[in-house]
C-alpha cells in the first residue's frame, strides 16, 4: 500500500494529479476509516498505463470514457478496443508529423554546419 505521497514519487507526478485524476473518476484509491487514500500496486499499474495514454495526448474526456467502459465489465471490451486502436491510429499520425519535422531539421542542422564551416575557411566574409 502506498500512500498518495509515496504512489506519486514512484509515478513521478504530483500528489494533485492524484487527487485530479480521482475527481474526474479515472481511479478510486482505497481509504482508510480516517479518510486518509492509499494506493495499491494495481492502482500503481493503472495509473502507469493512463499516464502513458496521457504522453501520447489521448484526451481526459477519453480516458474517463475508457475508464467507465472498463468498469461496466466484459461486455464493453469492443468498445474500450475501439478507443484504443483510434488512440494508436493518432500516435502513428504523431509519429509521421516527428519524423518528417526530424527530417526537416536535419537537413537545416547539416545546412547550418556546413555555412560554419565556410566561414571558418574564410569561403564566406
Amino acid at each position: 500500500m502506498y500512500s498518495i505521497s509515496e504512489a506519486s514519487e514512484v509515478l513521478g507526478v504530483n500528489p494533485h494529479t492524484l487527487r485530479y485524476y480521482e475527481k474526474e473518476g479515472i481511479i478510486t484509491p482505497d481509504r482508510s476509516s480516517a479518510g486518509i487514500r492509499s494506493y495499491t500496486d494495481s492502482h500503481i499499474k493503472w495509473l502507469n498505463f493512463v499516464m502513458k495514454l496521457r504522453e501520447t495526448q489521448m484526451p481526459i474526456s477519453d480516458i474517463k470514457k475508457y475508464t467507465q467502459l472498463f468498469l461496466e465489465g466484459p461486455q464493453t471490451t469492443k468498445d474500450r478496443l475501439t478507443l484504443l486502436e483510434d488512440h494508436q491510429k493518432n500516435i502513428q499520425e504523431q509519429i509521421q508529423v516527428l519524423l518528417s519535422t526530424n527530417d526537416m531539421l536535419s537537413k537545416k542542422i547539416v545546412a547550418y554546419k556546413g555555412l560554419i564551416g565556410e566561414r571558418k575557411q574564410g569561403l564566406i566574409p
